[in-house]
């Protein structure tokens, strides 16, 4: 799996306002700035996960975004899925409207099994998870295998 830079600053983007403490909205400019996003890249991202129903926007001086929802109802598989599309799919269709015949045709239960276990991980992991550095168990046991960290 593959994980996009535009998945990836939206994910770091809507944990920083996760973080946020007090209730005023976060500008752009400070989303960007904290975490080392292109501003007009992140613009792009914060109106995505706006029309998405993750993200609020207030305009005016004390103006800026806020989560549309707690971040404990906020899965990081919904922050993909909203600006990337499905968790897994093969060369861009999703694993049931795929088809294989011959020494191929297995290959379909691995991706479901795939696209199974990606998401058992991201949409048990909510924003308020990696904000405060809680994740799972199986989330820690799994990184914590001894292979975890070894790029074959």
């Amino acid at each position: 799996m593959r994980i996009s830079a535009r998945a990836d600053y939206a994910v770091r983007a809507a944990l920083q306002l996760a973080a946020s403490r007090d209730d005023e909205p976060l500008k752009a400019e400070a989303i960007a700035d904290a975490q080392g996003i292109p501003h007009k890249f992140l613009e792009s991202i914060l109106n995505d996960l706006r029309r998405g129903g993750l993200v609020l926007s207030q305009r005016g001086v004390n103006g800026g975004y806020r989560l549309a929802k707690p971040a404990e109802s906020i899965s990081i598989a919904d922050v993909i899925r909203t600006v990337e599309g499905p968790l897994v799919s093969v060369r861009g269709i999703r694993p049931p409207e795929l088809s294989y015949t011959g020494p191929a045709e297995s290959l379909l239960p691995l991706w479901i099994a795939l696209r199974s276990n990606v998401r058992e991980i991201l949409e048990g992991v909510s924003l308020a998870d990696v904000a405060s550095a809680q994740l799972p168990a199986d989330v820690c046991a799994l990184s914590n295998a001894p292979d975890a960290w070894v790029n074959p």
